[in-house]
């Protein structure tokens, strides 16, 4: 006896449930919007980012403004993106036919949701690609600077009154080297200790004192035993008594420690920086995954509001 029941058509309902709950077409579709959108806007922020700053001091936003300035639009940028492909992706989703209305929302808002995961991944991608290259090319060129700084002292080395070998390069900074400068000037008279001497300390002594220093930028402080070699090497090398070159030690001493507080003030300073953007940046996205969701149920019910 043939079964009745299994020869029967299935019911037209169940049907039109069985179609694809994701449509990766739009949600792909939505996606790729959100992305243009957002290097559209990122490009013309760039744009008037530069037009808004100067080298001059009277002119252009300053630099705080500037940072309020660029996060407001980082966060715009990325809400409107946000909203733009979400829409997309629930105005181009397939329609569902036979479904409850709770399903039909809960899946326009997971067609958002999707858009914006799909469109935040790509911008993360091209960001991480643009970034390792900069980085590179950056290294590449610092290495060629490097390579060719190399040359120029090797070729200072051999020329006539060239420093000596116990000497060192002077300090990139101008400020450094300026104090260096002044830690190492000679009397009045002009006369300076071992000035035509012979041997290792014959040299100008800076390299070594640059030693010194970074290691109390490390520390906080020079140490006694540093300080004392110090008085005694600028009372030998340049002439002075022995109570001015401790003064001038100790102006040098409270000169490096200042310039310590104020590399900390600035690393704390970026440090809080980062943070406030990075809490900025998570709250913004979360936000963004919010109103793609939004726009993609919006999209959805106008969609089916005309068909």
């Amino acid at each position: 006896m043939i079964d009745t029941a299994s020869a029967m058509p299935p019911d037209e309902g169940a049907r039109l449930r069985a179609t694809p709950a994701a449509s990766w077409g739009a949600i792909f579709a939505g996606a790729f919007v959100a992305v243009s959108l957002s290097l559209v806007l990122l490009t013309l922020g760039a744009g008037l980012g530069f037009a808004s700053i100067s080298p001059w001091s009277d002119r252009g936003l300053s630099a705080g403004a500037f940072t309020i300035a660029s996060s407001i639009w980082i966060i715009v940028t990325q809400w409107l993106s946000a909203a733009a492909g979400g829409y997309i992706a629930g105005r181009l989703r397939q329609r569902w036919l036979a479904t409850h209305t709770h399903e039909v929302f809960f899946r326009d808002t997971a067609h958002g949701l999707v858009t914006w995961s799909v469109a935040t991944l790509t911008v993360a991608s091209i960001l991480v690609t643009s970034s390792t290259a900069v980085l590179g090319g950056g290294a590449r060129a610092m290495g060629a600077v490097a390579a060719k700084g190399g040359q120029g002292v090797a070729a200072m080395g051999e020329m006539p009154g060239a420093r000596g070998p116990m000497d060192s390069d002077r300090s990139g900074d101008v400020t450094g080297a300026y104090d260096l400068d002044k830690l190492f000037r000679s009397n009045s008279s002009g006369n300076s200790a071992d000035q035509n001497a012979q041997g290792p300390r014959a040299t100008d002594a800076r390299g070594e004192v640059m030693h010194i220093v970074a290691s109390a930028a490390l520390s906080g402080a020079i140490s006694d035993e540093d300080r004392t070699y110090l008085v005694s090497l600028v009372a030998a090398k340049s002439g002075v008594s022995a109570d001015e070159a401790q003064k001038r030690v100790d102006a040098f001493s409270e000169s490096v420690k200042e310039a310590s507080v104020r590399a900390k003030a600035a690393a704390d300073e970026a440090r809080k920086s980062a943070a406030k953007a990075a809490l900025y940046t998570a709250l913004s996205l979360l936000i963004g995954a919010f109103i793609a969701s939004v726009a993609a149920a919006i999209g959805g019910r106008l969609r089916d509001e005309h068909l």
